[in-house]
């Protein structure tokens, strides 16, 4: 371990005569922060909203706090509703649903032939 913190130190000590030599390299290393600033994920977000405009907003939303956390009560109170069997059991019904849905629609398209034959019978007998 010392040895590798003397090697690092060599190795900074030469990275900054490079960087003393050349302009360049000189400008680049005091971007450096800059760039490892602008790659933070907050970043945007300090930029975008500053602080007091975010306290500006939790303000304005104030009053409407109480009645979510009303509803999220709720949503917590009805949670064994939703973890139920029967409700779990939802999914394993789908085939048995599609099947019903298609009988469904076979019987309607049924219901529309036989209204139409039954219309056209009466309209013969009235001609009659």
């Amino acid at each position: 371990p010392p040895q590798v913190a003397d090697e690092l130190v060599k190795v900074q000590v030469a990275l900054s005569n490079i960087a003393g030599k050349r302009e360049r390299i000189k400008i680049l290393f005091k971007k450096i922060e800059d760039v490892i600033k602008y790659l933070d994920p907050q970043y945007i977000d300090r930029m975008a909203v500053p602080d007091t405009m975010k306290l500006q907003f939790i303000l304005a939303e104030e009053q409407g706090i109480p009645s979510r956390v009303a509803l999220l009560e709720q949503v917590k109170n009805l949670q064994p509703v939703l973890d139920s069997a029967c409700i779990q059991a939802v999914p394993d019904h789908a085939a048995k649903l599609q099947r019903l849905s298609q009988i469904q629609i076979q019987q309607q398209e049924q219901c529309k032939q036989f209204s139409n034959d039954v219309k056209m019978l009466l309209e013969d007998y009235n001609k009659t």
